[in-house]
Formats: C-alpha cells, structure tokens, sequence
C-alpha cells in the first residue's frame, strides 16, 4: 500500500482491491446451499430468517425505555460534567438527506446517518446541531413544507440500510424552524425513507417506512397525516419484510404520488436486498389508494431498491433508478494479457494427482504469487505435500473460500446491477433508457444508494448516486462523472437542485456536504462539523498523546488530545478504506498497526511502506474468516506481542513478522451466508497475567485460555445465546474479574445485556438492572477506581460509581452511539469513539479521587486549580479591539446530596475571607467559578472589585452540613 493508497476512501478500495475478493458475496443470486431461499407467499424470504434465534424487542417496550433514559437524564449526578470535543472535522462523516429554504438558499439543513440534523444560515460555512437529545440521532430523511419554510420534518432511522443504520423512533415536527421539536409518532417503523409534504397545505404528509431492518413487522408501508401528524393512516402495506423506501409529489396535481416499495432483510451473517414484494406505486387520490404501476419496469425476486424522482416543470417525466440482482452470462472476454497467470483457480477443481504434478513449476510458482499464498509455497513444496498425500490439487482451489459448487456459476455470470428507467406519461409505462452498462455505479451493493435526481428545469438532466456521482444531459443515454477523484468523496445519498438556478446543487455523501455552483464541474467541502463515525480508539504516549482511530469509509487518521475542531491542525491520515481497530507502540509512537475492513491489517514503521501483516491459512485448512470490524490488539505485557482474530486467535511475538494460530475454531462455525460470519469480534489480555485472553464472537461465544492458548474453555454458557459479543474487558485490579457486553442490534433486540464476572467467566452478574433497554458497545474499567465504570451504548455513555449497581447518564454528550473508549495510562482522560460526532474526552481524576466510598461524603472537592492571570504585555496590547477572555478560576466539586445551595469562601494566606460566592446545591458533579478577584474598600461604602495578586488562595465550601476544602493557584 503506498501513498496514494492510504488518502483514498472506502469506496475507491472496493473498486481497486474489495470487490475482486469479494465477488463471490453476489451468491445471494446463485442460490448456493447457505442461501437456500423458500417461498412465502409471493414474496422471497431467504430461510436464514425464519424463526431467528433472538427474539426481537417489542415495539410496546420501546416507550418503557424511553421515559427510563429520560427520568435518568434528569436525575443523573454528571449533568454538569465537563467534557471537549476534539473533532476531527476533516472528513465529516455520512449524509443521508438535505432539506433546503428555497425562498433562502442559504438557510438549510443536512441529516447525518448517525449524528443528527444540522443547520446553516450562512450557506454552510458554519453550520450547528439542532437535533441533539431526542430520542435518537439516526436520521432517515428531511423535508420542508413547500408552503412555510419554518416547518421542518424530520424521519429517524437511517435507510440506507448498512451494518451500522440505527432503528430510529418515528416522525419530528418542527414549526419554528428547528427551535423546538415535537414527537408526532410512528415510532416502531424504525427506518424512515422519504418524507413528502403537500405543495400547499402543510397539514398533509406522507412517509415512506422501510420498517425494521434485521426482522419481520407490519410497522411498515406508506402512511398519511391530514392534521399535521395528530393522526395516521396506513394506505400501502404489502408484507411483512417490504417496506417502502420512497414517495414523491406531482408539484402541479398533488393529488397524484408514485412510491416505491422495496423488499430487504438483514441478520448478521446475510443480506438479501431484493424480492417480489419491490415495485413501483401510483396514487391519484392523494395516496389514499395504490395500484401497481409496473408496465416495462423489471419486477420478480431479483428486483432491488428502486429510487424514484419528477420532473417539476414536466411531472409527466419520471425516471427510476433499480438496483437488479438478476444474473446474467458475462460478455466474452478479452484476449488476455500475455503476462497474466496461465493458471487459472476453477482447472484444480477436477484435477488428477498426476496432471497436477506435470504442470510446470514456473506456471504454479506464478500462480501461488499472484493469489498471494503464503510465501513458504512453492511449486515444489506443493507438489512434494501433494506427493505425500497431504492434501490434493483441489485443495488450492478451497483455498480460496469458493469450493461449493454452487458457487461454479459466479466464474460465469454477473448482475445486472444498476438500471434507469423513464417514464414520459406520469408512470404508466416505463423504458430502460441507459444505453451502456452502469456496472460502475453500485457494483454488489445497490441497497446502499438508489436514488435519482432529475434537474427541475431540465427533463433530459439527471443524476444517478453511488460510489461517483454521475450525470447524463441526454435523459439517461449516456453519462459522465461529476464528481472527479479526489476532488469529492464517494458514496453519494443526497441532492438537492436549486430550482432557479439548475447550476447550483448541493450533495450529501459518505465524506460529508458539498457545493457546486458550475453543474459539478467544481465543488466546495463544507466539513466543519465533527461528526465522523468512528469504529475504534487509541492513544499514544506523546506529550500532550495523540489520539488515533478508524471511521466508516474514511480511513484510520490521528490528532492531538489537544484539538479544537475547526481552530488547531487538522488530524492525519495514516490508512484507507473503512478504517478499523489502532495498535500503537508505546515505545515508538511511529509504528502503528491499523487497517481496514474484513481483516486487511497493515504495520507502519515511521515513513516507510506500510506491510500487510493479515495472517493466512494453510493449503488443506478452512479459509480465514474476517469480520468487518476485525479485532487486533496489542500486548500489555510485550509490544512486539500482536494478536488478531478471524475464527481462530492468531498471535504473533514479533510485531506481525510471523503468526501462530493459538486456538482452534472459536466460534459455532454457522453456516455461511453473503457477509461473513462465525468470526471473532473481541480479543481481551488480562493486564495481569500474561497468557490469560478472552475472545467473542458474532456469534454468541465467550472463550478463555489461561495458558496462552493450549487449551481453551467455553465460559458463555450461563449467557444468553446467540447474540454478538460486543466488549470484554479484563481488571487491572483483580485477576478474575472480568466485564462483558453482548448485543443483539442485528436481531433488532436492543435490551441492554451488560455483565461481570469475579470467577474467570464461569459465573455472571447482570449490571443491566438501572439501564435503560439501549444496545451496549463497549465496557470499560477505570485503572485507578475499581468501582468506576464506563459504558457506551447505541443511544450515549453512562459511568456508574459503585461497580455497575447504579448507572449515571452522561448528559453532556450528545445522545450519539459510544462504539469504543479506553483511559489514558498516564494522563487519567478518557477518550470516547462516537458512531456519528466524532471524539470526546472527559478528565476522570475527579472521578477517580471518589474511590473507597467517598462519594458518600456530603461534599468533596478536588485537586488545586492553576489559573494565570492577565500578563502586562496583555494589558499594553496595541490591538485593543481583539478580544480577550478574562481570566477565571474553575473548581470542580461532588456533592453527594441536593441542598439549597454551596456557599463559598475565598481565602488569602492569611486566611482572611476576601470574597463569598454561591454555587448549585444539586447532588452530583458542580462547579464553582471564581474571576480571580477580591473584594475591598471601605466600611459603609460599596465593594470594589480588584484583580488578586498571584499566590496560593483556598476555597471552604459549605452546605450547612458538610464542608470542603481546596486550592486556587494564581500564577
């Protein structure tokens, strides 16, 4: 991998490097024995998601859990508590949708898959949160009523439907142009696709559900709302595994309405995106009732997500986007490349012992180094095992994962994949309109994007997202790329075309916004936000430490602790693709493992080449299975110890040069579906002794060795089954303690399942009883205070200070998924990975000086503060209109109970009172801020306030019962 590899995103290492390997996922449609599919109905269900192993939660509970987060948002002792952003803001993160005040272009909002609804008054150059502390931050959609700008819906539940797409909770409303909210319902369809508001009556809405993404449900469809969203109806259901995902308005009659409905299911282990139940929908009652409206258009089991869009100036025009999974045969090839292999992987399928032992070892020595064998194959190694009867010459074949023979047909066939179709008579017929393969427009991964924009003043103008964004001003004849490499990121989701000026677009894609002013012939990054979505977090032993960490489709990058989004350098790239778990050597912060998706791990050693350093099994042995987020860690013990998990724990001692596989199969080896599974999740060291590890599975699995992996022992089994093993976390402070998470997001189970065990695992306590049902992440010990921990969940972060009995919500944070957080060895921060408003770090000495049952003393407070005050050079300043903070001295104190409030003495040396100040009386973490100044003049007459000489001041703080003291340094 070399320069240019580590700046380019996700989407460009699928074309490059992902989709050759990953070809045989399109066995979804060639129906191999793992994806057997069986007919309910007249719809397709796969059989993988029958009778599903986790019962899905309720929607009747959803309320329960609710009104449990909110009670505890209210009562929570860190409501106070200060925590720093640091960003990045660098490379933004995933827009789903755009909604934009036509009257005033500059005034719009953005939705962010996982990091809620933002707005701009000043046409994106700064732009703020509004959304923050519903009840999710999953956006699906946004849209503006037509007819009053300052009313605002917002559909939750991202629906795009990737791995990491949370359930939302319904349908927002805002009258006041994002001020306030308010909960107008459908909380259990859980994705929203598109939101359509009348033309002009704002009362009338309609919303597209997909439904819930990893189970079956009738919470799904098309409903309608007359008075505003007070009530709904539902006026298009077709099952209970299709949705709708998108619905558009004849701007000149909006009693006419097309909808597209799309059949899709997910577990952890497959996805089918494509069914019966997909098709086009037309309405000329005001969607009241639906007919099909599929004349020319592909319809059966492999017709996929369907975006649909309207010409506003001729509604008669409408053009839909499908994403077909039917195979077809592959055109001839080429003649080949004289260089190329003259081996081929599919002739050892039936191949002799004897044909195999006369081919030439020149030929098999090209064809081991091509296919990236390890390198102590040869063809003379080869033949000398398959002499012996070690294996046979269909053995390299396996090797690759493809041995089923369903899976024969892959080497032959293909999808058809993205398709456009126009209608020019309001969608009564429809015709494929693209002359050429759109092959490079969705490749395998079509649910991902599917949408269509055509330019209002301009039928013949349309825009097709995927991984680039491309364009076509010949009604979808022929196209070209409007988003050049490298200027713009890719996985588009979101358009916007202004109206009165078709040269002005606004989109919205995996790296964040951007602007065009020239049709996307140039284009403007709007990336002040932190709002990356990261998967991992590390630190280093710099002074002040670098924090690093991987984001969904934008790479591993790092920064200084120290950062301040949008004001100091920006973070650093180090790695491409969708960035994944951080080893950095404490010894030489310069070598850095780190990598992307399905176990593609890579080491850096200062500005060298990054080396692979992913392990690779023998000829004869089942293939390796990764998961997309593969667990590396590194030792405690021993830097040049690295372990890496796919079905087996691989551990190497000397910093990845070479592996050993320790473990046999970990997992309950489930057969395979269209994205791996039975893969290792979690890998977690005891800092205490070396050789005692825990590993999880996606599968459910817990398992320990206490020799280094000699022998391994199953210690889930008390646990409940199947669900994915989120965190372990091994005590510093205990040998046999441990923590774990499970979490059953990919059953659409979101109880809260977080457990500790004092025995090495063969015994387990709930910790779950004070949480609300919130899928849980990550679960992590404080090295200092052993009652003190930290939890991330899908909905925000919690820390409890008596051992998980009793949970506190950290309020402010934004309620944004916590996917991985760690505490700094030295400096005692920790350091919070969000899925959506990138990192956050909180001082946690005050935490950790409550150990040992303080926290039940009336008041404590903590550590001296140091303040410096003005400098005389500040006060000659020549620059007089720059302005300066003031000076002031902050002091953090815990109060273990309310009273009606904290009164505070400031004292000199001498102990005489120079100032009296009052803080909140409310149980929990306060602060109480002191300017630095003193209070003098004469008897009778008002008090002067002066600025404090520098030296040593004391704080006594007081609540009529409890008193404390501690320390203002002014320097």
């Amino acid at each position: 991998m070399n320069k240019f590899l580590l700046r380019i995103p996700r989407s460009v290492f699928r074309i490059l490097f992902i989709l050759p390997f990953t070809h045989s996922l399109i066995a979804q449609t060639s129906e191999p024995e793992a994806l057997k599919i069986r007919y309910e109905g007249n719809h397709r269900v796969p059989s993988a998601f029958v009778n599903a192993a986790v019962p899905a939660t309720p929607a009747s509970e959803f309320n329960t859990a609710l009104a449990k987060r909110q009670a505890m948002a209210g009562q929570s002792l860190l409501k106070n508590y200060p925590v720093r952003g640091i960003g990045p803001t660098v490379m933004s993160g995933r827009i789903v949708d755009v909604a934009v005040n036509e009257r005033n272009p500059k005034v719009f909002y953005v939705g962010y898959a996982s990091g809620g609804v933002y707005k701009t008054v000043n046409n994106g150059n700064t732009l703020e949160p509004i959304f923050d502390h519903q009840r999710v931050l999953g956006i699906g959609d946004l849209a503006l009523a037509p007819s009053n700008p300052d009313i605002l819906w917002v559909g939750t539940g991202e629906n795009n439907s990737s791995r990491s797409s949370y359930a939302g909770a319904g349908a927002y409303k805002s009258t006041d142009a994002g001020k306030t909210w308010q909960f107008m319902g459908l909380d259990f369809t859980q994705h929203i696709g598109r939101i359509a508001v009348h033309p002009t009556n704002p009362d009338v809405v309609w919303v597209a559900a997909i439904g819930s993404l990893y189970s079956t449900g009738n919470e799904r469809g098309l409903y309608k709302t007359a008075d505003g969203g007070k009530s709904w109806k539902k006026t298009l259901f077709i099952d209970d595994s299709t949705g709708v995902i998108d619905v558009i308005v004849n701007p000149r009659n909006p009693n006419q309405l097309w909808a597209a409905s799309w059949q899709r299911l997910r577990n952890a282990g497959n996805f089918v995106g494509n069914g019966n139940g997909t098709a086009i929908w037309v309405s000329n009652n005001g969607g009241e009732t639906w007919q099909r409206s599929m004349n020319g258009f592909p319809q059966g089991q492999f017709t996929g997500r369907v975006g649909l869009d309207v010409c506003a100036t001729q509604p008669n025009v409408l053009y839909a986007i499908v994403d077909n999974q039917e195979m077809v045969k592959k055109e001839k090839k080429k003649p080949e490349d004289k260089n190329a292999p003259k081996l081929k992987k599919e002739i050892f399928k039936d191949m002799t012992n004897a044909a195999f032992l006369a081919l030439p070892n020149s030929d098999l020595d090209t064809f081991l180094l091509k296919n990236n064998f390890p390198k102590k194959y040869t063809a003379q190694t080869v033949k000398a095992d398959v002499r012996k009867g070690k294996y046979t010459p269909k053995a390299l074949l396996d090797y690759f994962g493809d041995a089923n023979d369903a899976n024969e047909n892959l080497f032959n066939t293909t999808i058809k994949g993205a398709e456009l179709y126009r209608s020019d008579d309001a969608g009564q017929n429809w015709k494929k309109v693209n002359g050429k393969s759109l092959d490079g427009l969705f490749y395998t991964y079509g649910y991902y994007f599917g949408q269509v924009r055509v330019s209002p003043a301009n039928p013949d103008h349309v825009y097709l997202f995927g991984v680039p964004l491309i364009a076509s001003k010949d009604g979808g004849k022929n196209f070209t790329l409007t988003d050049t490499l490298g200027s713009v990121h890719g996985d588009h989701h979101a358009m916007w075309i202004n109206p009165k000026d078709s040269e002005h677009i606004i989109n919205g894609n995996d790296g964040g916004l951007n602007m065009s002013y020239d049709g996307g012939k140039s284009w403007s990054h709007a990336n002040m936000p932190s709002v990356a979505q990261f998967y991992s977090v590390m630190v280093d032993m710099e002074k002040p430490y670098n924090v690093y960490g991987g984001l969904q489709d934008n790479g591993t990058f790092f920064g200084s602790s120290k950062s301040v989004p949008g004001k100091s350098k920006d973070w650093e790239m180090i790695g491409g693709g969708d960035g994944m778990l951080v080893a950095v050597d404490p010894r030489n912060s310069g070598t850095v493992y780190t990598g992307f998706q399905y176990g593609n791990y890579f080491k850096r050693s200062g500005k060298g080449r990054p080396k692979s350093i992913t392990p690779k099994h023998d000829i004869g042995e089942a293939p390796l299975r990764w998961n997309w987020r593969t667990p590396l860690v590194m030792s405690s013990h021993n830097p040049d110890v690295i372990y890496m998990g796919s079905q087996r724990l691989h551990r190497s001692l000397d910093g990845a040069e070479t592996w050993q596989a320790i473990s046999p199969d970990l997992t309950r080896n489930k057969k395979q579906g269209n994205v791996p599974y039975s893969t290792l999740t979690v890998i977690a060291e005891s800092p205490l002794t070396f050789g005692l590890l825990y590993v999880g599975t996606d599968d459910g699995q817990i398992q320990r060795t206490r020799d280094g992996g000699t022998t391994w022992q199953l210690v889930s089994g008390s646990l409940p089954p199947d669900l994915w093993v989120s965190s372990i976390f091994s005590s510093k402070h205990d040998e046999g303690t441990v923590y774990a998470t499970l979490n059953g997001y990919r059953y659409d189970n979101f109880k809260s399942y977080v457990y500790k065990s004092t025995d090495y695992g063969q015994t387990w306590a709930s910790l779950s009883a004070s949480l609300p049902d919130e899928c849980a992440n990550v679960i992590v010990q404080d090295p200092v205070n052993q009652s003190l921990l930290y939890l991330g969940t899908d909905h925000g972060t919690y820390l409890s200070l008596n051992d998980g009995q009793q949970w506190q919500l950290l309020t402010t944070l934004p309620n944004v998924a916590n996917y991985d957080m760690m505490v700094h060895p030295r400096d005692n921060e920790l350091v919070i990975a969000t899925h959506g408003r990138s990192m956050y770090i909180l001082d946690v000495k005050p935490l950790q000086s409550l150990k040992d049952g303080k926290q039940a003393n009336g008041l404590v407070a903590f550590a001296p503060v140091t303040v410096q005050t003005e400098k005389e050079s500040d006060k000659n300043e020549a620059y007089s209109f720059v302005p300066k903070d003031a000076p002031a001295a902050n002091s953090m104190f815990f109060a273990s109970q309310t009273s009606p409030a904290v009164t505070v003495e400031v004292m000199d040396a001498s102990g005489k009172v120079i100032r009296k100040l009052k803080a909140s009386g409310e149980a929990g973490f306060q602060s109480v801020n002191w300017d630095l100044k003193a209070e003098t003049g004469q008897k009778g007459k008002p008090p002067v306030l002066n600025t404090v000489k520098p030296g040593e001041y004391k704080l006594k703080l007081s609540n009529g019962t409890a008193t404390a003291e501690t320390k203002v340094i002014v320097k």
